[in-house]
């Protein structure tokens, strides 16, 4: 089982930026991929943004441009830097490590953005 811990959200305008931090239990070296979604009130959890093993990233369109995802091997650690802020990124951000492509996701247990206008 692996362990992840989201960290950095809180409260923030809009317009303004937060770091989110995901610390992994094992080598994230060994992780097929690493995310973060998104569940907003009443709504599905959706996708973020990924990155491969190899590093190549991927976003949801309301994500490109504003976003960026990012690890630190040595730390084990997945960011998700989110810049310009409106009131629609409020949500529980959560964390999510794939360790092999046929697997399912391990996650985080989520951490509150929310966004004031």
């Amino acid at each position: 089982q692996v362990h992840l811990v989201e960290s950095g959200g809180g409260l923030v305008q809009a317009g303004g930026s937060l770091r989110l931090s995901c610390v992994v239990s094992t080598p994230i070296t060994n992780m097929y991929r690493l995310a973060w979604y998104r569940q907003a009130p009443g709504k599905q959890r959706e996708l973020v943004a990924t990155i491969l093993a190899t590093g190549v990233t991927d976003y949801e369109a309301y994500a490109k441009g504003r976003f960026s995802i990012s690890r630190d091997n040595a730390k084990n650690t997945v960011y998700l830097q989110m810049n310009s802020l409106n009131s629609e990124d409020t949500a529980v951000y959560y964390c999510a490590a794939l360790l092999d492509p046929f697997g399912s996701n391990d996650w985080g247990q989520g951490i509150q953005v929310t966004v004031s206008s």
